[in-house]
C-alpha cells in the first residue's frame, strides 16, 4: 500500500507531520526497510561519547533518542497487530518521557543498540509483510485517535525519520 492511498481518517493530524517526511509514492514495507538502512548507517558514525551527547541541557541523549525510536515502534506495532487481527478494543496512549526515564540508554553500547534496533525492525517488517491490503485498512482507537494499520506502519517510519533528522540537525 502506498502512502498516497491513505485516507484522512487513517491517521491523526499530529502524526501527519511525520508522514510528510516520507515519499508520497512509497510503500509501507519499503519505508520500513529503507529506514532500517538509514538508522544503521547513522549509528555506524557514532562514537561512545556521541551516544551520551545532549544538544541542550534537559534534552534526551543520542542513545535515549535511539531507544525512544525503538520503544515507540514496539508500542505502535503492538497496536498494528491488534487492529490487523480485528481487535477493536480501544487502546491507551503511552507516556514517552516516562519510558525514556526507565530505558537505561546510558548503559548501552552502540553494538547493543544496533542489535536491538535490527531485531525490532525485522519484527516490524515481518509483521507488515504478511498483512493483506484489507488488513492494512483495518482501524482501531488509541485514546481519542482513530488509526488504520497502514497509518501506523507509515507513522513508524515517519517518526524514525523525524528523529533521525533532529539527530543530524541538532546533535551531530
Amino acid at each position: 500500500m502506498r502512502l498516497s492511498e491513505l485516507e484522512e481518517y487513517e491517521f491523526e493530524a499530529f502524526y501527519g507531520t511525520y508522514l510528510t517526511t516520507l515519499d508520497n509514492t512509497s510503500e509501507v514495507l519499503d519505508e520500513l526497510q529503507n529506514g532500517k538502512k538509514a538508522l544503521l548507517a547513522l549509528m555506524d558514525t557514532l562514537s561512545p561519547k556521541a551516544l551520551q551527547h545532549q544538544y541542550k541541557e534537559g534534552k534526551w541523549t543520542v542513545a535515549e533518542v535511539i531507544v525512544h525510536i525503538m520503544d515507540t515502534e514496539r508500542v505502535f506495532t503492538h497496536r498494528a497487530l491488534r487492529f490487523s487481527r480485528g481487535d477493536n478494543t480501544p487502546l491507551p496512549g503511552f507516556e514517552q518521557d516516562g519510558y525514556v526515564l526507565e530505558c537505561n540508554a546510558s548503559d548501552r553500547t552502540i553494538d547493543q543498540l544496533k542489535t536491538e534496533f535490527v531485531a525490532v525492525r525485522e519484527a516490524s517488517i515481518t509483521l507488515f509483510a504478511h498483512m493483506t491490503k484489507e488488513q492494512l485498512k483495518y482501524t482501531g482507537d488509541v485514546g481519542d485517535l482513530k488509526w488504520s494499520v497502514a497509518g501506523i506502519g507509515f507513522t513508524i517510519s515517519g517518526h524514525q525519520k523525524h528523529h533521525v533528522n533532529i539527530l543530524k540537525e541538532r546533535y551531530l
